[in-house]
């Protein structure tokens, strides 16, 4: 039988991200990236609205409504405000208004304004800097629901912080879905794939588990089962050439684990890798771990052919 990756892939250089896809992946994040960033900019042109009622920076203080506009001002995040006193954000509002809104004279509503938003755009960034890894898996489960879709396939999806299994049927998870898991299948062909799974045989995290069950059948117990497990990858979104290394390291470390720890199970689930950066020194060390047999398959996600044919692989075994 001919092995899967040869599907789309004839040689390392097939695993190369060209310039043409870094480009255009630095596009798409910079899109995502404003429309993300939508929803602060419509804060900050009410925060001037809101704001403009005062007549002098003191004012502010009157206006209970923009109460968290004038904290994240004072440089004070989300995240920070959930772990400090009231004392504490009476006090950064004080020294905001004290130190920058007062010396700012009758600009101090667009002194306002420009610091809500140095804090928000650092929330903003933050949010990015794992923007590439949600894209990615969004990319993947589009790819999956596709190929169960044309199939005429029934399947179930679990939303990040729901406990319910939702049916594909009736609804199909958008843009701003963040996924945990989706199944298909029925009886003793039921699979489940989940997304970033505490794999105990592991004991460390694996961006991608095909387990040989329904959800209904999930528990901790099943995690412990080596022979549950069909397949486990790793995905690594980022398309910024310069960190293609060091995502390599990261995932050629996590891909030399799992096979060491379900060696010891004697188990020999499929290994694959899939990555959004490859260089060509990381192509060739991919391509060599393929015919040696210590990955199964691997695909450039930038390239939708590849993703198309490892997607179809996914839902065969």
């Amino acid at each position: 039988m001919a092995k899967a990756y040869f599907q789309h892939l004839h040689g390392s250089e097939d695993l190369c991200t060209t310039r043409e896809a870094v480009r255009a992946g630095f596009v798409a994040l910079a899109i995502e990236k404003n429309r993300r960033g939508t929803p602060y900019v419509v804060e900050a042109r009410n925060l001037k609205y809101a704001a403009s009622k005062a007549k002098i920076p003191a004012d502010l203080l009157k206006l209970p409504e923009i109460g968290s506009g004038l904290l994240a001002a004072a440089g004070v995040s989300d995240k920070a405000a959930r772990h400090i006193q009231e004392p504490d954000k009476n006090e950064a509002i004080a020294q905001l208004i004290s130190k920058f809104l007062e010396p700012a004279g009758k600009s101090f509503i667009e002194e306002l304004v420009f610091r809500f938003l140095l804090t928000r755009g650092d929330t903003l960034g933050g949010s990015m800097r794992n923007i590439g890894g949600f894209m990615a898996q969004l990319k993947l489960t589009w790819s999956l629901i596709a190929d169960l879709n044309l199939s005429g396939t029934k399947y179930r999806w679990l939303a990040s912080g729901a406990h319910a299994w939702v049916e594909g049927a009736r609804y199909a998870p958008d843009a701003e879905a963040k996924i945990r898991g989706l199944s298909w299948g029925l009886s003793s062909k039921a699979r489940t794939l989940l997304f970033d799974l505490s794999v105990p045989i592991v004991k460390n995290n694996v961006d991608l588990c095909l387990l040989r069950c329904s959800p209904e059948d999930i528990s901790k117990e099943l995690y412990a089962i080596a022979g549950r497990y069909i397949a486990l990858g790793e995905l690594k979104g980022g398309i910024d050439p310069a960190g293609a290394d060091e995502h390599w390291k990261t995932a050629g470390s996590a891909i030399q684990r799992i096979r060491r720890a379900f060696t010891k199970h004697n188990a020999t689930p499929h290994i694959f890798f899939i990555g959004a950066a490859i260089e060509t020194k990381m192509a060739t060390e991919i391509w060599q771990m393929l015919n040696a047999g210590e990955l199964t398959n691997a695909a450039n996600l930038t390239r939708d052919d590849h993703i198309a044919s490892l997607t179809g692989w996914l839902l065969s075994l």
